[in-house]
């Protein structure tokens, strides 16, 4: 097979202009951190700093912007896990329900939380399995034990 440079031209040109005609797109560029108007009463400021470090970013209104999340597509994906994130847990607006609270420790426990994708690009969030698990029992002492804690299951 023959290399036409002329069409590699073109699907690279073509590439570029899709590019950049997406950075108008406006979801996953607001990067409104909301104030702060309650935190649990966390166990240990170690269970706070260890959950800072490993969870604030899509679980609270603390959010760290890294540069990729101003540029469509990444943009988008981050939007979405933080809109996400904070929907089903968010630490800095504890006056509101917490749909997975009880559930936290455990996914930590599990490796659930936070995810592969997230730890791949935020090494501050690879959480030794020591930490992992002081963060495990400081969130479950501070938020609540979840239902396989209860029971004694797993």
């Amino acid at each position: 097979m023959k290399f036409d440079r002329s069409l590699w031209g073109r699907w690279i040109s073509g590439a570029a202009i899709a590019l950049l005609v997406i950075q108008f797109v406006p979801y996953g560029r607001d990067h409104v951190n909301p104030r702060t108007t309650s935190e649990p009463a966390w166990d240990s400021p170690d269970t706070r700093a260890l959950a800072k470090q490993a969870c604030f970013d899509c679980h609270s209104n603390e959010t760290e912007w890294p540069l990729y999340s101003h540029i469509a597509p990444a943009s988008w994906l981050v939007q979405h896990d933080v809109d996400e994130g904070r929907a089903v847990l968010n630490f800095s607006e504890w006056q509101q329900p917490q749909k997975e609270a009880t559930e936290a420790a455990d996914e930590v426990t599990e490796g659930e939380m936070p995810p592969v994708t997230y730890r791949l690009m935020h090494a501050h969030a690879r959480l030794s399995a020591e930490d992992r698990g002081r963060l495990s029992r400081g969130l479950a002492k501070t938020l609540g034990v979840s239902h396989e804690q209860k029971t004694g299951s797993r």
